[in-house]
């Protein structure tokens, strides 16, 4: 029986507030984060983590002392291996790996040496492809798997910011809020907000933004609402350069001051974690609030939704079915290369 390892990944989080300032320092000594040479990047990762560490601990101080990103990823993992389960000619195994705290990639590929696949499928927990994620990611990947000299088949989803059970899921959790008799459409403002990356990213041939923006067409498309008042926008943002706009603490403000109804769907994040359940639950929440806005409603992240796991399963038989190492099966042909 063929053997599959499917190894889904994402950002990663401090497991406790110990590690808030080592995940910082991993995360800005990233080469394809904080875009300098080694050592200057090094000194620079080491100022910014110290810096920030005291803020970023008192964010994850209101959600339990720590990032709830691999639990919620662990359950979405346990969910699509249950879901390829009932598949009869192969074996699944669903593994979890993280960017910048454990488990690492390395970690996670001991694991998956551990069951001997036949073929590896790598499956990113973000839709829209950006070198920083999802590149990021696969560079440290290949440079374990050079290092250990391991050639087992592999395959890479490279996105899927147009995936039809993605996008319909999202879509039916904005049309059962849309549909509660106590909005009112003509005072509705959805805010699409996607996380955000720095301008120059994008200027340099980065399809983050293009992804971003055909992810809420295809969603707009799907609730096929007449006039419906919406606007793409970015938060997160860090640091003195200028990031993607509009910012979403603006829309918020512009929303709020007109007494809008404002509904925020986060569109670049399928898990709940510290930019979710502070930034837009708490921050934003209050930001709206105070300056005028009639309601305050966030979507939830798709997660384990049915309808979600079936497009991860449909996007991972596709992979597993495919030869050639890194290709893209999400549906959506990236405007570069993927790394290989």
């Amino acid at each position: 029986m063929q053997r599959t390892a499917v190894v889904i990944y994402n950002l990663g989080g401090p497991d406790k507030l110990e590690s808030v300032k080592p995940f910082l320092f991993n995360l800005f000594n990233d080469p394809l984060i904080l875009r300098q040479k080694a050592p200057i990047r090094w000194i620079l990762a080491k100022l910014i983590s110290n810096r920030r560490a005291p803020t970023a601990k008192k964010i994850y101080e209101q959600i339990g002392g720590k990032s709830p990103i691999l639990e919620e990823t662990e359950k979405q993992a346990r969910a699509l291996e249950k879901a390829l389960g009932d598949e009869k000619s192969a074996e699944y195994r669903v593994f979890v790996a993280m960017r910048y705290w454990h488990p690492f990639a390395e970690e996670c590929l001991n694991k998956v040496e551990e069951f001997a696949p036949n073929n590896i499928v790598l499956l990113p927990l973000y839709p829209q492809f950006s070198t920083s994620t999802t590149e990021s990611f696969l560079r440290a990947w290949n440079a374990i798997v050079e290092e250990k000299k391991i050639n087992t088949p592999t395959s890479a989803v490279c996105c899927y910011p147009k995936e039809k059970n993605f996008i319909d899921t999202t879509a039916q959790a904005i049309r059962e809020e849309i549909e509660n008799p106590g909005i009112s459409q003509t005072d509705l403002k959805i805010l699409f907000s996607a996380h955000g990356i720095p301008k120059k990213f994008v200027a340099a041939g980065d399809p983050y933004q293009a992804h971003v923006e055909k992810t809420v067409t295809a969603i707009v498309d799907d609730l096929d609402i007449p006039n419906l008042d919406y606007v793409t926008c970015y938060q997160s943002r860090v640091g003195p350069v200028e990031w993607l706009k509009p910012y979403t603490d603006t829309a918020i403000l512009d929303a709020a001051n007109q007494g809008k109804v404002i509904m925020v769907v986060p569109i670049a994040f399928v898990s709940e974690h510290s930019e979710t359940l502070v930034e837009l639950d708490i921050e934003y929440r209050e930001l709206a609030l105070k300056n005028g806005a009639s309601d305050y409603i966030r979507i939830p992240t798709v997660g384990t939704n049915p309808g979600f796991i079936r497009g991860l399963v449909a996007m991972v038989k596709r992979a597993g079915n495919q030869s050639g190492r890194y290709i893209n099966v999400g549906g959506e042909l990236c405007d570069r290369k993927c790394i290989a």
